[in-house]
């Protein structure tokens, strides 16, 4: 387990190693500030990011919401003096939230759900994506389609849509080699899924699934392109 942990003040990281030390976790990177941390992510991965909130320049919230697009599956959890953070923590896509001064009782508890949620992702066919305080283990072969939402996209299964924060095109580069295609600048569709096609204006292509209602239109350029990919696959 590789854990990044940043405060710019000096003791509280220095307690927050210890503690981690304590419960046996020693691949730990120290960083004084989020800029640094920014570098240290640039060159490694981390399973768990421990972040102050109140830091200069670049606050624990902004981070989190940096290190969540660089790598969704990154488990957070912000170390704070101050509960007002908290809802915006959340929703920024934090997993758990740490009054200052950190216990060790606390620490133990978050490793433990920590461990649990890496347990989850570590299987490459497994994305995890929430809804409110709902977070969903989705299998890749359950997805009808994927829709861009700003900085996020929402992932379709059989009665439910989730949301994950990532990019549609960094969700196009994870697909690749699996069974699905980019029919527009907004929508990745699952071909395993298609019930039927239909040609609409402009040439484009209106594309219903199997057990559910929803229909997704492709631009003309996915519709052409979907077309010569299919008939590739038919020779």
């Amino acid at each position: 387990m590789k854990v990044l942990i940043v405060d710019d003040e000096k003791l509280a990281l220095s307690r927050l190693k210890r503690l981690l030390n304590e419960e046996n976790i020693l691949d730990i990177c120290e960083c004084n500030s989020s800029i640094e941390a920014l570098k240290e992510v640039a060159k490694q991965s981390f399973n768990i990011a421990f972040l102050d909130i109140s830091m200069p320049n670049i606050d624990g919230l902004e981070l989190a919401n940096t290190l969540l697009q660089m790598n969704p599956n990154i488990y957070i959890v912000f170390q704070t003096a101050y509960e007002e953070h908290a809802i915006q923590a959340f929703e920024i896509g934090g997993m758990d939230y740490l009054l200052k001064p950190i216990s060790k009782e606390s620490i133990q508890r978050s490793l433990n759900k920590a461990q649990k949620y890496i347990n989850l992702t570590d299987n490459s066919k497994k994305l995890i994506a929430k809804r409110g305080n709902k977070i969903y283990l989705i299998d890749i072969d359950d997805i009808f389609y994927i829709k861009a939402d700003l900085d996020e996209v929402i992932i379709k299964i059989k009665n439910a849509d989730a949301y994950l924060r990532k990019k549609i095109g960094d969700m196009e580069n994870l697909l690749k080699g699996k069974n699905f295609f980019r029919v527009h600048r907004s929508y990745i569709i699952n071909i395993d899924k298609i019930k039927s096609m239909q040609s609409v204006e402009q040439s484009k292509l209106e594309i219903s699934f199997e057990g559910i209602d929803d229909i997704v239109t492709s631009s003309k350029d996915g519709a052409k392109e979907f077309r010569e990919y299919l008939e590739k696959r038919s020779l």
